[in-house]
């Protein structure tokens, strides 16, 4: 192909219709009905659901409307919150619909970006967004903002020919990227790849994609899993029996349904998204915002949080940070002499002469500008030719290894003082510059030569023989409260990996700034080298990961996710929403561009650190109260539910009505309704918590025995002390077994003495009345019509020394237990 004359216009259609309109690819949105029905495939869901059938077959058509009711208010409040597929792509696309320049049929014609095509030659100037991916053919000062790809702030200058690293897009210097502006410069492109083959096109794929499943998914299902195992296994336990104790099949199925449905706790949805709707409305006082309400669990349970390092830990904003001569003193002179550069250039400025310019403003008055030979690639330097009452200046700056070999001379103590520069100095100048490097600076070189008072014009050729003045060093500053907030997240248990498209010295140095101690380094071009299994192994002994492109780091998001670590990610650029797309919680903040907003799950509203360790804090305060409820719940109602199989196998009626279960069990979550304004221990909130099974069950079924060992110790007195017939035993035994699992709340809710962590008002309050309401329920009217018969008042008496025994036992045991086995 003629690169001078591009495609024709004949030839651009067809490779249209080959490769497609150059746009990045839409989300497969489902319909709203299908992403809701998605919603009911959780175990535990399905569950509550079967609970709502066997309550309506049962007669109990309040339980059954109140379960119906709780499921789909929590699955609609759910939906309602996530519902938002495929929004990061479609802004993604939005943000790249431009028109540009290309040769067709050898004239330049501005067509749309959708009508680009591989093949097709495009001219790149100043100001310009680059429509698609391609090889450079001609650049001419050619500067581009990357920081869509990168994050990083400096332009990075492109020129044709080989590029040092095609991997990454710092180091391919001669390739353009679709959708990075050009800052200065012009050049001609070769495109090569159009839409979703672009490296921006393949970020916009990656938001399509189903991400992998959260902590809280898990957590969730497995949950599920369990309670519908041990139900299973119960229904078919007490069938058995009961079948084989020659009792009515529709009684002894009804009656094995209704403890498999005590089993299931009902209001866990309820109180999951009154507790995450309570956390969310806290943590949006501390400015931060909750798009999806289950980031809260995974933010409080996170144990990492991988953060880009531009904008994040530093101010995204280049600094000046020091002015060097020669001998590497602090000099005021190297600042006057890159000022006056930067101030009477006139080309484009970069970022470099901005933050010169901002950094102290230095009296130019009497200063005249006389000439200038502008920057270009190839010299890597400008140089302005100034006057001040007759003396005549070329004032140079650039590349130091460029200004260091046009030099002949160096200032030693000052501008009087200029020495020969030899050898030794020469080898001493650049092992500085070097150490500059190594700290994270970006170094300029500054030169100056003076010139006869008649000259009035110069030219490349006159930047010989300069006087070297010293060092121009810059930085992106760390910001002031990016120390104190690594210092809290690391109080906190969460280990912070930054994850960057930056350079290893440039991290390292941020890093020794902020007094993050660096374990281990990994850059791209290495973790392209590992497989999966040797990246998972890899992982955990690295905290820092240095020139990556945005599939690396999401690489490395999911690796950590393998290792079974709760992962964090916080950036804020598009090169940033895969990683925010496929960790467990995506923090981004206010200012981001719309991509990143869109795919993550909690937006801060100040850029700061420190908004994410109140945000974690507050996330394990959420998860504290969602575990309170689970441990309680399946501890007290598996020992419940355990006691009526086992009386099933020696009494000659059933030990409750499968109404009365049914009630009980409503009661019993109707006083856990308080849980979300409950208090939570600071031992707690000081580390990370997630759903641990193991540890869930290993809870029930150490506590659950203990509520069995009283249970049948009111068996005993109701048969023996009260010869109670059917009724009477139903009866003492449901108030009996409300006033134990209700009660047992205040002892489970905390790790330490019931006595010293006060329960909140509203479940104190509640908790009671509903175990004086047991205690009335039997001689009210509604008593008789579900089977109950008014109780001896000294039952009552006998009551609470058993119900007192209990709870002593129960934290004995939960002492002993924290001990063996500690938290969660």
């Amino acid at each position: 192909m003629n690169t001078d004359q591009g495609l024709s216009q004949a030839e651009a259609t067809k490779q249209l219709a080959l490769h497609g309109r150059n746009v990045l690819l839409g989300a497969r949105r489902r319909s709203a009905a299908l992403e809701l029905l998605a919603r009911f495939k959780n175990p535990l869901i399905l569950l509550l659901l079967a609970a709502c059938v066997v309550s309506a077959l049962t007669g109990d058509l309040e339980s059954s409307t109140i379960i119906m009711v709780v499921v789909v208010l929590s699955v609609v409040l759910d939906f309602v919150q996530e519902h938002r597929a495929g929004r990061a792509a479609e802004e993604l696309r939005k943000a790249t619909r431009v028109r540009a320049t290309v040769l067709r049929d050898g004239a330049p014609r501005d067509v749309p970006t959708e009508e680009i095509v591989p093949g097709d030659v495009v001219l790149l100037a100043a100001g310009d967004l680059v429509p698609a991916d391609g090889t450079l053919l001609e650049a001419r000062d050619l500067f581009v903002n990357q920081a869509l790809l990168t994050g990083e702030p400096y332009p990075v200058e492109k020129h044709p020919g080989p590029s040092a690293d095609d991997t990454n897009a710092d180091g391919a210097t001669g390739t353009v990227f679709m959708g990075t502006s050009v800052i200065s410069g012009s050049g001609k492109a070769l495109i090569t790849q159009t839409g979703t083959n672009t490296a921006v096109g393949k970020i916009g794929v990656a938001l399509t994609r189903q991400p992998p499943p959260t902590a809280f998914e898990l957590g969730t299902r497995n949950f599920g899993l369990l309670i519908l195992r041990l139900a299973m296994w119960m229904v078919l336990f007490v069938l058995l029996v009961n079948l084989v104790r020659e009792r009515t099949w529709l009684t002894s199925f009804m009656f094995a349904i209704a403890l498999a449905v005590g089993l299931a706790p009902e209001l866990l949805p309820m109180v999951v998204s009154v507790t995450l709707a309570r956390g969310a409305l806290r943590m949006s006082r501390k400015k931060v915002l909750v798009k999806r309400l289950s980031a809260i669990h995974d933010l409080g349970s996170m144990d990492v949080l991988c953060t880009d390092k531009t904008g994040t830990l530093t101010e995204a904003r280049i600094r000046l940070e020091k002015h060097l001569d020669p001998l590497g003193e602090d000099s005021a002179r190297v600042l006057e002499l890159a000022y006056l550069n930067s101030h009477f250039e006139s080309g484009l400025r970069s970022p470099l002469d901005e933050a010169i310019l901002r950094h102290q403003t230095i009296d130019v008055r009497g200063w005249e500008k006389l000439d200038e030979v502008p920057f270009d690639f190839e010299r890597r330097r400008i140089s302005v030719l100034l006057q001040r009452n007759g003396d005549r200046r070329l004032v140079v700056k650039g590349a130091f290894e460029e200004i260091l070999r046009l030099s002949t001379h160096y200032e030693g103590n000052g501008p009087e003082d200029v020495r020969p520069l030899d050898a030794a100095a020469r080898r001493a100048f650049f092992e500085r510059f070097e150490d500059l490097g190594r700290e994270g600076y970006r170094v300029l070189g500054i030169a100056w030569k003076a010139e006869a008072p008649d000259c009035k014009h110069v030219v490349i050729g006159d930047e010989t023989e300069l006087v070297f003045a010293g060092f121009a060093a810059f930085e992106d500053p760390p910001k002031e409260s990016a120390g104190a907030a690594l210092r809290a997240l690391h109080d906190a248990g969460v280990s912070v990996v930054i994850v960057t498209g930056d350079n290893e010295h440039v991290a390292a140095h941020v890093c020794k700034k902020l007094g993050v101690p660096v374990r281990g380094t990994l850059t791209g071009t290495e973790l392209d080298k590992l497989d999966v299994n040797a990246l998972r192994a890899r992982v955990e002994s690295v905290n820092l990961f240095c020139r990556l492109n945005p599939t690396q780091k999401n690489r490395v998001i999911l690796a950590l996710k393998k290792r079974g670590r709760v992962v964090g990610y916080l950036g804020d650029g598009i090169n940033d929403a895969p990683s925010l797309h496929s960790a467990d919680v995506g923090i981004s903040v206010d200012s981001a561009v719309d991509v990143a907003k869109e795919a993550a799950d909690i937006i801060l509203l100040e850029q700061n650190l420190s908004v994410v360790a109140d945000g974690i804090i507050e996330g394990r305060r959420t998860l504290g109260n969602i575990l309170k409820y689970i441990l309680m719940g399946t501890s007290s109602n598996f020992g419940n539910m355990f006691s009526m199989a086992g009386a099933a196998l020696f009494l000659p009626f059933l030990p409750m009505l499968p109404a009365q279960i049914l009630l009980n069990n409503f009661l019993y979550d109707l006083s856990e309704l308080p849980i979300p304004t409950d208090r939570v221990d600071d031992d707690f909130v000081a580390r990370p918590h997630r759903w641990d099974m193991p540890f869930i069950r290993r809870f029930m079924l150490v506590i659950g025995p203990v509520s069995s060992l009283f249970d049948f110790a009111a068996f005993t007195l109701l048969l023996e002390l009260f010869h109670g017939d059917e009724r009477l035993f139903q009866t003492g035994w449901f108030v009996e077994s409300l006033a134990t699992q209700v009660l047992v709340i205040f002892v489970i809710r905390t790790q330490g003495s019931p006595l010293r962590g006060k329960p909140s008002r509203a479940l104190l309050a509640t908790s009671l009345l509903v175990v004086a309401l047991a205690m009335l329920l039997p001689f009210t009217p509604i008593g008789p019509k579900v089977g109950f018969a008014p109780l001896p008042p000294v039952f009552f008496a006998a009551l609470v020394p058993l119900v007192a025994a209990y709870l002593a036992t129960v934290e004995a045991v939960k002492r002993w237990f924290y001990r063996r086995y500690g938290w969660a």
